[in-house]
């Protein structure tokens, strides 16, 4: 199949050098990596209030106190639910009308860390309900409180459960940043968008910002191999300095 794409853009004209000779000259390229610099800045943006949201909102809805529990599960299950370019829309005409209105790069960023967060809850939860009950039992046992069980016994395995889940959804969330065209944010799509315009060369502008989310991606799983690697690490030195039970390793393809 590849193959045969090839060979139509080739028989197309769309393969002529004169066609790609922008992507090397260095005005084009810098005009291309501003875009990338505001993709990635809106990402790690998101990414910085999602992820502490939703270790919050996950903690919440697995509390004992329905006080907690109840108004972190309808703020999970609202925000996974609704579109996310529903909720970037009612940024940009809904909430204007009623004198709310952020800069365009928050009217991205907000709504971004809204869905992600929801989802990430579930994420957090998930693990945290994938652990033994021994775990924390040691714990309470050993004399720790139920807080400080959490934080020092429940949270860390519970992350290195949840890295590869989780970094599927940074790479969602690196993805929802293209509806930077909603509020007309100049992310790296909406950068292509205006170059095309100005070259009529949109197969080969394309295919280029294509590659460079793959290579984005490929870098964000290896750091993350990284991070789980370090986790996995503290983790178990954490185990033995309290005397834990070490935790039995998690089916491949968990963590």
């Amino acid at each position: 199949m590849a193959f045969l794409v090839v060979q139509r853009f080739g028989q197309a004209g769309q393969l002529a050098a004169d066609r790609w000779a922008e992507f090397t000259q260095w005005p084009y390229i810098q005009f291309l990596l501003a875009g990338l610099g505001n993709t990635a800045l809106a990402a790690a943006a998101s990414a910085l209030f999602a992820i502490p949201t939703a270790l919050v909102m996950a903690l919440g809805r697995t509390s004992r106190r329905p006080w907690l529990r109840w108004p972190a599960t309808a703020y999970i299950e609202f925000f996974r639910s609704v579109p996310l370019l529903l909720v970037v829309y009612v940024f940009v005409s809904g909430l204007p009308s009623y004198g709310i209105n952020p800069d365009i790069f928050w009217k991205l960023v907000i709504p971004i860390t809204l869905c992600s967060s929801a989802v990430m809850a579930e994420i957090f939860r998930a693990g945290i309900l994938a652990l033994p009950a021994g775990q924390t039992e040691a714990a309470l046992s050993l004399g720790m409180q139920q807080s400080q069980a959490t934080r020092f016994v429940v949270l860390p395995q519970a992350v290195r459960i949840v890295v590869p889940s989780m970094v599927a959804q940074l790479v969602v969330l690196l993805k929802d940043t293209t509806l930077g065209y909603a509020v007309s944010y100049p992310e790296l799509m909406k950068t292509a968008n205006n170059l095309t315009a100005y070259t009529n060369h949109l197969i080969q502008t394309f295919l280029v910002i294509a590659a460079v989310y793959v290579v984005t991606n490929i870098l964000i799983s290896h750091f993350a191999r990284y991070l789980e690697r370090r986790v996995s690490g503290r983790t178990a030195r954490a185990g033995k300095r309290a005397g834990l039970p070490e935790q039995e390793p998690a089916p491949a393809g968990i963590g």
